[in-house]
């Protein structure tokens, strides 16, 4: 077993050992980890997700990899643009939240191909992939500049990687921030997931996630150019964006 350290919110622990920490986290959320969303944002993820959908301006017949897609939001806003003649994956590395959003969409009438997989070990061909997206899942791998780099390989020449995810928040808005993400976010958690333990975990994790810049500079550092990023609700969340060309 490896004795290299990494972060497990503000806890320290073996590397080998944050996949399976990460996994009881989403296995305790899955069931109710939409009505969730819906409550901590106040609807906002789903503007910050269709405002993706906005910019990656999929048309018909595209390839797409939906990474860590959990619940299948992203992926069926992508679905309802690549049309018939084009391909969305729904990935995830947690069974539960791949289960959950897999029955999701049937229930919905909407059919994707679906693979539980990691994505610092893709298990797609090199430049397969028109667009690549990750929402919200990257904060939770332990070894991002690895999955970053797995994601551009599995790009085409002019693909491009999305990354939506919490961030830097507006220094001046960040008392009220802290406030709400370290006394409101648990209290929900315990009253509608019955688990307080799982969203301070989350709350923390989004503190130990690269800022804008330093996520910028690691696609940078993995490959991608032309790297830009949006600040959405003053720097919550930031939507970068990647081509591998």
């Amino acid at each position: 077993m490896s004795d290299k350290q990494t972060h497990f919110g503000y806890e320290t622990v073996n590397e080998a050992d944050k996949a399976a920490k990460v996994a009881e986290v989403f296995h305790s959320v899955a069931d109710r980890y939409d009505v969730m969303n819906d409550l901590m944002s106040a609807g906002l993820h789903r503007v910050w997700k269709r405002f993706l959908q906005l910019k990656a301006n999929v048309r018909p017949g595209m390839r797409c990899l939906d990474i860590a897609g959990g619940t299948g939001d992203v992926s069926r806003l992508l679905a309802s643009d690549t049309g018939p003649t084009g391909q969305v994956w729904l990935t995830d590395i947690n069974g539960s939240m791949l289960g959950v959003g897999r029955d999701r969409l049937l229930d919905e009438g909407v059919m994707l191909p679906v693979a539980q997989c990691d994505a610092e070990k893709l298990p797609f061909p090199d430049g397969y992939f028109d667009l690549v997206t990750v929402a919200f899942g990257l904060r939770n791998m332990t070894h991002k500049e690895t999955a970053l780099a797995e994601m551009r390989r599995v790009l085409k020449p002019g693909g491009r990687l999305m990354v939506l995810e919490f961030s830097k928040v507006w220094k001046p808005l960040a008392p009220l921030y802290d406030l709400y993400s370290f006394q409101v976010l648990p209290r929900l958690g315990e009253v509608v997931a019955k688990d307080a333990g799982s969203y301070k975990y989350l709350a923390e994790s989004i503190r130990m996630h690269p800022d804008q810049e330093t996520l910028k500079a690691m696609m940078e550092e993995v490959g991608f150019k032309r790297v830009d990023y949006h600040n959405l609700t003053a720097g919550v969340v930031a939507l970068h964006i990647g081509y591998r060309l």
